[in-house]
């Protein structure tokens, strides 16, 4: 067997040991079902077998199902084999459960999705008390819903309340709260683990689960109207909506299938269960989810950018030019990474304020229990706070984040390269301004590149790494090997205004400000952007950046490319509040809000004085002109070359400046439309608002081609209908 091995003791002791030989993981697979079905008839036939102990040969019990599957089924396979899938791998767990045998599981490590549905349908659960053990259900973080029986067993286990609370959260449980939810039964050290189950095993436990036992009733317990528990579904419908809002099934799916499971018998409940899992797997949101924030992710982290042929490179000492916002994040997830960081400003007390900034987001962290104080005494001690250029001589990298000010930028290059060494990389963190611009002032244009962090650094994992027109690849592998070792996502952009991000994201900015100058509601604006999946709309996040920076970059650009250049929609509102209303965001006192001394804030309201409203809107079109001029720039990014890869679209849109995640990014929400209902609605907007939303070539060629950006063939193995076949069928 390729993924479990099988001894049998003379006390009549099974030990079946999860071991997939062709991944460091154990996952549920086609050919793991299969072979753990063989495994668990031949056990429960075999009347020299007593008991079962159900463990792990790896550092994770189970980490849960093959996502690559998962993926692929949507393209490959009908709702009908989804569903037919659902309930193969729930028959081999009851097939557990009903084996007239006591199975005990030995959770070392974590035991996620699959693997936590599997360890529940075993009698006993025993967890190994160590810090990485935990366990959990997260498939609502991909679109799904447990389904083989998870839902069922742990509102059976746990209740409905708690049951729904880790359901819709998808959080992961340690071992003492697991226990305390009868989750797992014992916790013991890695040394007593196998003789606890064996002493349990010797007491000949009775192996009938309590769904099992003759006359046992479902779980839903009845008021005079109402279910008694009534109160914890109109919860969790509330924080549903407020979690996930109306894009995301699965949150909705959970309640459901929990509230109609409760009345049923455990085999029908598992039934319905199987029917909701089988309409998320067959939904393109799980699909797009599963691909941009786990498959992409993964391989751009792992290097799926990085040039062939050139050896690995360790940055053992980094210096950071500028200890402002920016400079400080840099250094400190630096300095977390293990690196040595110089850390320099104009003077030292700057660049010590810089340090400092550590010292504050690791307070919190000790606070909160996630770090010890002498973890974050050696975090801070790898900053050095200086003034002194000579300080970067031994550095094998240097990251400038000074001012956005080709000047500024340039005059800081040349004192940096009279001292770091010949074969330092220099990266700069600019977000819109042209790398190969700034590689003028450098002697050694090809080691210079682009590493644009995102804000707050420490807690965004996206780096847009830019080529300039000269960057060699072998700067290339250096930067992205930096971003490997702070466990960040790269993606890869060449050269141009804007770059991909800071581009793209303009669009969506700029296109809330034109619906302000239509007469819209400035209320509809913000609800409508956060209706489609954006985090906050459009007018808080201009208020956030001042009007003077999208104005400076649309001016700098006028004057650089003239007539070519195609004014954003926003341009002549941002004018207007700016120059003639007085009003340029936050900083300056105020913009499209109002900013109270308690802190919060409230949309200003002389906004209708200047922008009378009109009545003419409609909030589908609102809706699809956020999400349509997002993905129409992305793919004339592609057009341009700006962007490579449909991945690096996807993965920089999500995790740059959080275009929705149920539509797996930019270019995966196109597929998801499909590219001739994109071209034509594209084409409508284009006559309603403008040529910004005019089909580029490429899209237009696509969709006469009935081309989609991400073909079925990519998405792994065919899986046959004779495969997905129940447990038992012929």
């Amino acid at each position: 067997m390729q993924h479990l091995n099988i001894s049998k003791g003379t006390d009549g002791v099974a030990t079946l040991v999860l071991d997939n030989a062709d991944a460091p993981m154990n996952v549920i697979s086609l050919d793991f079902v299969g072979e753990m079905e063989e495994a668990i008839t031949g056990l429960t036939t075999d009347e020299n077998v007593q008991g079962v102990i159900l463990t792990s040969a790896k550092s994770a019990f189970m980490a849960g199902a093959d996502l690559k599957f998962l993926v692929s089924a949507y393209d490959r396979l009908t709702k009908r084999e989804h569903f037919e899938f659902s309930q193969k791998v729930s028959g081999m767990l009851r097939a557990i459960e009903r084996s007239g045998k006591p199975w005990v599981a030995i959770i070392d490590g974590l035991a996620l999705g699959g693997g936590l549905e599997l360890a529940l349908a075993c009698h006993r659960r025993i967890a190994v008390d160590r810090p990485g053990t935990a366990v959990g259900l997260p498939e609502v973080n991909v679109g799904l819903l447990p389904g083989a029986g998870g839902t069922q067993r742990l509102l059976r286990i746990a209740g409905v309340k708690a049951a729904l609370d880790l359901l819709l959260s998808g959080r992961q449980l340690d071992t003492k709260e697991a226990q305390a939810l009868k989750v797992i039964d014992e916790i013991v050290s890695a040394d007593e683990a196998l003789s606890s189950a064996k002493s349990w095993l010797a007491t000949n436990p009775d192996p009938v689960k309590p769904w099992d036992v003759k006359g046992a009733q479902a779980p839903q317990k009845l008021g005079i109207l109402v279910p008694a528990d009534a109160a914890d579904y109109s919860m969790a419908a509330a924080l549903v909506a407020k979690r996930a809002g109306y894009n995301q099934p699965a949150a909705s799916a959970i309640l459901s299938t929990v509230y109609e499971g409760a009345q049923l018998p455990f085999d029908k409940a598992l039934s319905v269960e199987s029917k909701y899992f089988a309409q998320l797997l067959g939904s393109p949101v799980a699909r797009n989810i599963i691909r941009t924030s786990f498959l992409s992710r993964k391989a751009a982290e792992k290097g799926a950018r990085r040039p062939a042929g050139v050896p690995k490179s360790k940055i053992g000492k980094v210096g950071v030019l500028g200890a402002g916002m920016m400079g400080a994040g840099i250094a400190f997830v630096s300095a977390q990474a293990g690196i040595e960081v110089i850390l320099l400003d104009r003077d030292v007390p700057t660049a010590e304020k810089g340090r400092q900034y550590s010292a504050k987001v690791m307070q919190k962290l000790i606070v909160s229990g996630k770090m010890t104080e002498g973890d974050a005494e050696a975090i801070l001690a790898r900053i050095t706070a200086t003034d002194d250029f000579a300080t970067l001589a031994a550095c094998d990298l240097i990251v400038e984040a000074v001012f956005e000010d080709l000047a500024i930028k340039a005059a800081t290059t040349e004192k940096a390269e009279a001292v770091m060494p010949e074969n330092a990389v220099f990266g700069s963190n600019t977000s819109t301004l042209p790398i190969s611009e700034l590689a003028k002032a450098s002697k050694r244009p090809d080691q210079f590149i682009g590493i644009h962090f995102f804000s707050p650094v420490d807690r965004m994992s996206l780096v847009e790494v830019i080529m300039g027109h000269q960057t060699s690849a072998e700067t290339l592998a250096k930067a992205l090997d930096f971003v490997a070792q702070l466990g960040k996502t790269p993606i890869v952009v060449n050269d141009s205004r804007g770059f991909y991000t800071s581009r793209v994201f303009q669009t969506m900015i700029h296109e809330g400000a034109a619906m302000l100058g239509e007469g819209v509601p400035p209320a509809v604006i913000e609800n409508a952007a956060k209706a489609v999946g954006m985090p906050v709309g459009p007018l808080v996040l201009l208020d956030e950046l001042s009007f003077d920076l999208p104005l400076a970059i649309v001016d700098q650009a006028i004057e650089q490319e003239g007539s070519k250049y195609l004014v954003p929609a926003g341009v002549q509102t941002l004018r207007r509040m700016r120059d003639e209303v007085g009003r340029g965001g936050r900083k300056a006192g105020g913009g499209f809000y109002d900013y109270l001394e308690d802190g919060k804030k409230q949309l200003w309201k002389g906004l209708v004085e200047h922008f009378p409203e009109k009545d003419d809107w409609n909030i589908d079109d609102l809706k699809a002109r956020f999400l349509y001029t997002q993905a129409i720039e992305t793919v004339r990014c592609l057009e341009e070359g700006v962007l490579e890869t449909k991945e690096d679209a996807d993965l920089g849109s999500v995790y740059g400046w959080g275009f929705p995640l149920w539509t797996g990014g930019t270019i995966s929400y196109i597929d998801t439309v499909g590219t001739r209902a994109f071209e034509r609605e594209a084409d409508r907007l284009a006559q309603l608002h403008g040529p910004r939303f005019s089909p580029p070539k490429l899209l237009r060629d696509m969709a006469s081609n009935r081309e989609q950006f991400y073909a079925a063939a990519e998405q792994g193995e065919t899986v046959t209908e004779d495969r997905l076949a129940p447990a038992g069928s012929e």
